[in-house]
């Protein structure tokens, strides 16, 4: 069996599916689905989203320069797909998918309460790209769910059941492999 040459396409799979969400300049909260998303630099803290402009929270994202990156459950997984096809031009997709907002400690944008990590973000630079627009930001604070802590204060996000999106696809993670370093460690 061999290998095959696709056109060029993103295929850095899978993703974090997480749910931002972000207040417009009027006060109104929306929350949007968001599978390109990640970690830009450790020092200083910085991660970014990915938006279409023709996307509802576009123009909020750019009138406020904040957002909430809330990362999802397993338990959240219809949510997570419910906030990713519906738009909130129509619908308040806080009370139809039961969510509560919870204010932030360093941002305008409320947080998830059903999310076990809140990473409270605001804007540095936006990059027109093409399709999307990425939203280059510093993350303010991050707000961890106690229920996730144990009694020395780790936090265990594996307890909370995290999923990922692939290729049009919601999945729950497996099994641990190992930690950082395992293939290097010696054994006593």
């Amino acid at each position: 069996m061999g290998k095959q040459s696709w056109k060029p396409g993103n295929m850095v799979y899978p993703l974090p599916a997480v749910l931002v969400t972000v207040r417009g300049r009027e006060g109104r909260d929306n929350i949007i689905t968001v599978a390109w998303t990640g970690t830009v630099c450790s020092d200083p803290p910085l991660a970014y989203i990915s938006v279409r402009k023709e996307r509802f929270s576009h123009h909020m994202l750019l009138e406020s320069g904040e957002f909430v990156i809330n990362l999802t459950t397993e338990a959240l997984s219809k949510a997570v797909d419910f906030c990713g096809v519906k738009s909130g031009r129509e619908i308040d997709k806080f009370q139809a998918m039961n969510l509560h907002r919870a204010k932030a400690s360093k941002v305008g944008a409320p947080i998830l309460e059903e999310s076990p990590v809140n990473l409270e973000c605001r804007v540095t630079q936006v990059l027109e790209l093409g399709s999307h627009d990425m939203f280059l930001a510093r993350v303010v604070a991050v707000d961890v769910d106690e229920a996730y802590l144990d009694a020395k204060g780790k936090f265990h996000l594996d307890k909370a059941s995290p999923i990922v999106y692939s290729h049009g696809e919601y999945w729950g993670l497996g099994k641990k492999l190992g930690h950082f370093g395992y293939s290097v460690r010696r054994r006593s």
